[in-house]
């Protein structure tokens, strides 16, 4: 061969190859579209899927523009909506005082050493995904005297907290989730700032990379137990979640509890890749959580879900999902547990990150909205087309459980445009005093109030 001829070929093996892994990097990076509909992957019985293994995540992250002053999410038919609080720092998660006072959660991640390109790209997307990448660690008191939907007063309660999200009173004190560790404080109706440096009940996992960081909290009616949630360092057992699983050992993935009486604590229930939201049934006193399913295989899911929490059960984590279907990631070292993995109750949604849920006890939304739970869908970063961005409610039977074959029903929506942007992402929510709902904004930093249309 002629040294011109072989340049020629050397040269177009070199363009062949740098087509050929451009295709590569193309096809890895184009997120995965959904086959299914949205309404197939909700309810008792979501679709069986195609798993589609991704090599990276599928990335379609609604930019975060806020609104305009007048602006505000869209009610469902005969509810109207109004902004309780505006001006807050990513408030997160919600919680009513019993003399009415609302509590918020002014909250993301905590910070934490940003290592190698990987590291830097986590953290950018998130930021993008969530409005801020500085948690303001402080819980902030909203009051409405006067009862007009609106809170003229606010006050912060504790500041220099880490990462705080769930919160609960039980008599005279005052209980903080923490990422890392529950914290109790002196509190007394109508107190408005807390100097008590408390005390540590009990300490929960925060260790790197700690990725699902947000710890909830929820005390039964008697006041005997306290529970919180845990969720899992990254997908499918990354940070030693695996090993720990494996050895059936698990720390996190989790609902711990603590008995005040015995003064002990441990796991309530395992197998959660990332559980948030936590309400108790007012029709049967059991209790509920919400949960983000797991990523990478493909936009139609696993399906994110709501399910009764039973004391000592597995639900799959990282082996299986939906009550024992196989991960096929995963190396599957405990195949005795598949026989005693529950299966979900009811299916949100993929991707949609369900996060606050509370039931309609003292709901004055109207008649379709008397039985059932109201559940924030945080907003998908990571499926084509989007899914979440909204409230909606899951009508419950008189067994206490949701109706069969019906699908969530919008009550809150508008937070994501025609294209594709975000105005905000709802957080947690509660139903207040007034039997009207308040959802946290955590990305508009805003609280908003639903209410009957008058």
């Amino acid at each position: 061969m002629e040294p011109s001829e072989k340049r020629k070929h050397i040269r177009n093996g070199a363009i062949i190859t740098l087509v050929l892994a451009g295709a590569a990097v193309w096809y890895n990076m184009t997120p995965d579209k959904a086959q299914l509909s949205l309404e197939d992957m909700q309810g008792q019985a979501p679709a069986v899927f195609e798993i589609r293994q991704e090599n990276v995540p599928s990335i379609n992250i609604a930019t975060i523009i806020g609104w305009k002053t007048g602006q505000t999410p869209v009610a469902a038919k005969g509810l109207t909506v109004n902004e309780f609080a505006a001006g807050l720092d990513h408030p997160r998660w919600v919680y009513q005082l019993p003399n009415g006072d609302v509590l918020v959660a002014e909250a993301t991640s905590p910070a934490r050493p940003t290592k190698g390109v990987g590291d830097r790209i986590t953290r950018a997307v998130m930021k993008k995904a969530n409005g801020s990448d500085t948690s303001a660690n402080r819980i902030t008191l909203l009051r409405d005297a006067d009862g007009d939907g609106k809170a003229e007063f606010r006050s912060v309660l504790l500041d220099g907290l880490n990462s705080p999200t769930g919160m609960a009173v039980l008599r005279d004190m005052l209980f903080i989730a923490n990422t890392d560790g529950v914290r109790y404080y002196p509190y007394k109706a109508g107190d408005t700032k807390i100097t008590d440096k408390g005390k540590l009940l009990m300490k929960l996992p925060a260790g790197t990379p700690n990725n699902h960081w947000a710890r909830n909290i929820i005390i039964d009616a008697k006041g005997e137990n306290l529970f919180a949630t845990v969720g899992s360092h990254g997908n499918i057992g990354e940070g030693g979640d695996f090993e720990a699983y494996h050895q059936n050992k698990p720390e996190r993935a989790l609902i711990r509890y603590y008995n005040f009486k015995r003064q002990e604590q441990g796991i309530y229930a395992y197998g959660l890749r990332n559980p948030n939201g936590l309400a108790f049934n007012p029709q049967t006193g059991t209790l509920w959580t919400t949960v983000n399913e797991r990523d990478m295989l493909g936009s139609d899911g696993p399906a994110d879900y709501m399910t009764t929490v039973d004391f000592g059960t597995f639900y799959g984590w990282p082996f299986y999902f939906w009550g024992g279907i196989q991960d096929p990631r995963v190396q599957q070292s405990r195949p005795d547990l598949r026989q005693y993995t529950k299966r979900p109750d009811y299916a949100l949604g993929p991707h949609v990150a369900a996060l606050g849920i509370d039931f309609a006890k003292g709901a004055q939304l109207g008649e379709g909205f008397g039985r059932g739970a109201f559940v924030a869908l945080h907003g998908s970063w990571n499926r084509k087309p989007a899914s979440g961005y909204k409230v909606v409610f899951v009508p419950f039977n008189e067994r206490g459980f949701p109706v069969d074959k019906i699908k969530p029903v919008d009550v809150l929506t508008g937070f994501l445009t025609e294209k594709g942007d975000a105005h905000g992402r709802p957080a947690g929510l509660v139903v207040d005093k007034n039997g009207a709902l308040l959802v946290a904004d955590d990305a508009g930093n805003r609280i908003w109030r639903v209410s009957r249309a008058r």
